[in-house]
């Protein structure tokens, strides 16, 4: 169905009615709640959202919008990128099941720590073509549709070809583009899009993408050509994949990429792994919470929830000092394991994943917190004896240490730690939920010759030294251990939450914050999106140099003197967030309520996200 100036100008109205009507009722919250009784759509930027209400309005199911959604956010290019990744739980009302959706490319062929050590470099680089992993978000969105979808590849591309071909760029994408100017200018096929004229564009110019618009033209293309043929919708939309994967695509990828000193082939392109996959779950309460697996820091969330389920939340106030002394040693134990244990699971070393997520290993863990002061050396535990086995890295934990040695903050270490992610959340009339958190080539990009396609930078996520972690030394064909981290819940066998945030090593820190907001201190969707919230460094960053900064602490400016003051006490190390922002990224959300049959949509004020609900 083409899409029409009138069904936008309709989409539109609608959109403003309803923060309208729904502002009245939620005036305590910067943002209204986004009320629906037929589908919610929520994401990163309003003109994404709005690709997923154009979709609705054509009728489209809840995976059908999302993936209009990814196009559209991914072509907008200041946080993410088509030859990023995509990470996804979809919950299918037919099977009342959750499924994981693995759209997370991998190492190139020489993506070895030989190589690095070779280069200079102590991990793999933050930018340019070493640093990208193969793209993973194409396969995500076309597994995505094929499988839970009901709609064609032109159809849920249409907006995403529109805004390639030109739209208003935002202030956000220019001040990006102008701070990194440097960068751009000496990447070839980047500066003739980001610096035309050799200039960062105008708020509001149309920023136009055509070798972008004519790869989405080109898949499209592929997948009409295929149905002429008699092939069937799944059949169709999986020969648009193999042409971005195995064909002209690819080869220009792999040729500018290998121009430009990368090691791509298209071998490494082709080569794939089951994109649907087992989420991990847990029961809180009553609520079981589902993540995705070890490649992600999701595990991290299932842990946290396992050490809550162990304390009394009767005692606190919300965001009050002892709160939050309390929820930073919790996050310590779970990032610390994170730190050594997670990996990709489908490469030796086996995860022990099972010890991990043991509500007995939690107990044992659970004795350690010290509820006086925080603890600066808390390490990584030792799950295997809560699985059966003997830890083949005894030796490594004895002589483990926090990775602090020479490392002085600076800004461009809090740009990475918050770096570029955005997340959708849909929900339809028929009970389809989907969570996403797209991320990777997010600006500077690089941009892969004529594709249009900018690369992903997820391999600096990788560490080159195995006494870091074990599990996450990077290797051709390996999948690093990212940040992105969807979430979904369930309560009495239906959908309850689905929810997810930007912001790197702060995801599941912000997500648990937003979790105990409406299990444990009943704020509704809005407010809990809204937070406050505050953010620990005492993990190791996932990013640059994988330092961490024991004690670290940034609180929302919301948080009173009298609380840092006692955090002080307790041995952190406290900062406040500036007055002008809350201390979160944009967190997305939808709360399925059963009792009235409707969807209430909540959107974190710290961004440009979005939502649209019917």
């Amino acid at each position: 169905m083409k899409i029409t100036r009138k069904i936008i100008l309709v989409v539109l109205a609608l959109s403003l009615l309803l923060v309208f009507f729904t502002g009245i009722a939620s005036a305590r919250t910067w943002k209204p709640v986004i009320f629906g009784r037929d589908w919610v759509a929520i994401t990163g930027k309003p003109l994404g959202a709005t690709a997923g209400a154009m979709i609705f309005a054509q009728g489209g199911n809840a995976v059908d919008a999302t993936c209009a959604m990814l196009g559209v956010v991914c072509t907008m290019t200041d946080s993410l990128h088509f030859g990023g990744e995509t990470q996804a739980l979809i919950y299918d009302p037919e099977t009342n099941k959750v499924y994981g959706i693995n759209g997370m490319g991998h190492g190139y062929t020489g993506a070895t720590p030989e190589f690095y050590f070779e280069q200079g470099m102590a991990f793999p680089p933050n930018y340019g073509v070493l640093a990208a992993a193969t793209p993973g978000t194409p396969r995500g969105l076309f597994v995505m549709l094929a499988e839970f979808g009901t709609m064609s590849l032109k159809e849920v591309l249409a907006p995403a070809i529109r805004v390639a071909d030109g739209y208003p760029i935002e202030g956000a994408l220019v001040r990006g583009i102008t701070s990194s100017q440097e960068m751009i200018a000496g990447w070839k096929y980047s500066a003739p899009i980001y610096l035309p004229g050799g200039n960062p564009p105008e708020e509001g110019q149309l920023f136009v993408q055509k070798d972008l618009a004519n790869t989405y033209r080109k898949l499209v293309e592929t997948e009409q050509e295929a149905l002429a043929n008699g092939a069937s919708r799944k059949e169709a939309i999986m020969a648009a994949n193999d042409r971005f994967y195995k064909g002209d695509i690819a080869q220009e990828y792999v040729r500018s990429s290998q121009e430009n000193g990368g090691q791509h082939t298209m071998a490494d392109l082709a080569f794939t792994r089951p994109t649907i996959e087992e989420p991990i779950h847990t029961n809180y309460k009553g609520i079981e919470v589902y993540k995705l697996t070890s490649w992600t820091q999701g595990p991290v969330f299932i842990q946290m929830l396992n050490l809550l389920e162990l304390v009394d939340m009767s005692k606190y106030e919300y965001m009050d000092a002892e709160f939050i002394h309390m929820l930073y040693q919790i996050q310590n134990l779970a990032f610390a394991d994170r730190d050594f244990y997670y990996g990709d699971p489908t490469v030796p070393p086996v995860e022990p994943l099972e010890g991990l997520l043991s509500k007995e290993y939690a107990k044992e863990r659970f004795k350690q917190i010290d509820w006086e002061k925080n603890d600066p050396n808390v390490g990584p535990g030792d799950p295997y004896p809560f699985q059966g086995e003997e830890n083949p890295y005894k030796d490594q934990l004895s002589n483990w240490k926090p990775n602090v040695t020479g490392i002085a903050w600076n800004p461009a270490i809090e740009e990475r730690f918050y770096a570029g992610t955005t997340s959708i959340q849909a929900a339809d009339a028929n009970g389809m939920v989907v969570s996403v958190t797209p991320s990777g080539g997010w600006n500077p990009v690089f941009i892969a010759g004529h594709t249009g396609v900018g690369m992903s930078q997820r391999l600096q996520q990788f560490v080159v030294d195995e006494k870091l972690n074990p599990f996450n030394v990077t290797a051709p064909l390996k999948q690093p251990r990212v940040t992105l981290t969807p979430s979904f819940a369930t309560k009495d066998g239906h959908p309850y939450l689905s929810f997810a945030v930007q912001g790197g090593d702060t995801q599941e820190q912000n997500l648990i914050s937003f979790f105990l907001s409406v299990v444990e201190f009943d704020k509704n969707v809005q407010e809990a999106a809204e937070g406050p919230y505050f953010t620990s460094y005492q993990m190791q960053s996932s990013f640059g140099d994988h330092a961490q900064y024991p004690g670290r602490i940034r609180l929302d400016a919301r948080i009173p003197q009298e609380t840092a003051d006692k955090l002080t006490a307790m041995g952190y190390k406290v900062e406040y967030a500036g007055a002008d922002t809350v201390n979160s990224g944009p967190i997305n959300a939808i709360y399925i309520d059963w009792e009235h049959q409707t969807y209430w949509g909540g959107s974190s004020v710290n961004g440009e996200d979005y939502g649209i609900g019917w």
